[in-house]
């Protein structure tokens, strides 16, 4: 039998290339390998589990042995890759050689993870896959105090389905407003209002020094020197591409994978796509750029070489609270940002010195001209 295609992970990117090769192909062997139990899901929605009372199991799609079948594939879970022979065109699992006739990495980020001082420590839970969620579920059951670390997208997004849930939030990060970055200082601002109205508290400016259990709960120490209590305690600090591996391989490493427009890595048989990628120098961590990934490598996997090209690729927040959809400014562009509404509705467009628009960041009643402004941005990758 001919060595077969191997795709290394079973989130979005993984099953989705495997879906969209499929479309194209029904007999070339397919293997794909997980370290986790393979279960299908969508990733987004790990920040919408409370406020919709969905367990990990309410989230799953589908279970491995399903998508097995769906795909005419092999999968197997629980397995760790300890390393790829790109010279022999095979990894290998602990002392078993696989072979492939094309390896795809699609396994992801890592949660970049703080030190955290002080006896409480093990009930910092960081929320990457459905196991995550599922562990994190089962220690906040019965309990009401979360502490979110980070204020960033995820941050957010956590803290506006926990409070959605029945839970008291509060957030801590060293930024002076949430999604630094991401969002112009004004649509910042709406956004920590909509989830103050929910009942969240920010502490922003300060870390977290040091975590101790109390007789109630959890009492977690800033660094400014406030203490909140809670009970348990979600890690929203960032994602990190896992690049370990492909390191180890000899693949060319930046901030993540890097790959060419046919998402080819350094060396020929290997591809790379999702939150694990560099595409021609940018690593989007968001659906729109994976989907786009997956079906333009499906087409090279089966023949046909075909190059990526991202269009506007603008990010819908899951924020009900406080409604949010933001298209940042390509890298290596210069505009003025310019400010329209106020409370909730924020407007912010930013235009080059022609007038052409760069990007923008909508909030509350402003979302609506999204598809509007869409029609007016640049190209990410043309």
């Amino acid at each position: 039998m001919s060595a077969p295609v191997v795709i290394i992970g079973t989130g979005l990117a993984g099953y989705n290339v495997a879906k969209e090769f499929r479309k194209l192909d029904a007999q070339t062997p397919l293997l794909l390998i997980t370290a986790d139990d393979g279960r299908s899901y969508s990733k987004p929605m790990l920040s919408t589990g409370f406020g919709k009372n969905k367990d990990a199991d309410g989230l799953s799609m589908a279970e491995p042995g399903a998508m097995a079948d769906q795909l005419k594939a092999e999968i197997r879970t629980h397995t760790r890759i300890t390393g790829i022979d790109p010279g022999h065109k095979r990894l290998w699992i602990g002392e078993e050689a696989v072979e492939y006739r094309d390896l795809v990495l699609a396994w992801g980020a890592e949660t970049i993870r703080v030190p955290v001082e002080g006896d409480g420590a093990d009930a910092v839970f960081p929320i990457n896959d459905l196991e995550d969620y599922a562990r994190f579920r089962a220690a906040a059951n019965g309990k009401k105090r979360v502490l979110v670390l980070g204020a960033g997208l995820i941050g957010c997004e956590f803290a506006n389905d926990l409070s959605a849930g029945g839970y008291s939030v509060e957030l801590v990060a060293p930024c002076e407003q949430v999604m630094p970055g991401l969002l112009h200082p004004a649509a910042a601002a709406a956004v920590q209002a909509g989830l103050e109205g929910l009942g969240a508290r920010f502490h922003l400016g300060p870390v977290l020094a040091s975590l101790q259990r109390s007789a109630d709960g959890l009492q977690a120490h800033l660094s400014d020197g406030d203490v909140v209590k809670c009970d348990v305690v979600v890690s929203a600090v960032g994602l990190r591409p896992r690049t370990d591996l492909a390191s180890a391989a000899g693949l060319t490493i930046n901030r993540g994978v890097v790959v060419d427009r046919q998402l080819r890595t350094s060396h020929a048989n290997i591809f790379a796509l999702g939150d694990c990628a560099e595409v021609d120098g940018l690593n989007l961590l968001y659906v729109m750029p994976l989907m786009t990934c997956a079906r333009a490598l499906a087409q090279t996997l089966a023949g046909n070489p075909t190059a990526v090209t991202y269009g506007a690729m603008p990010v819908q927040v899951k924020t009900p609270a406080c409604p949010v959809v933001v298209s940042p400014p390509p890298r290596g562009t210069n505009g003025e940002w310019q400010v329209e509404g106020s409370g909730a509705d924020i407007k912010a467009l930013c235009r080059d010195a022609d007038g052409r628009l760069l990007g923008y960041a909508l909030t509350g009643t402003a979302v609506q001209d999204k598809l509007a402004l869409n029609k007016e941005l640049p190209a990410l990758l043309a």
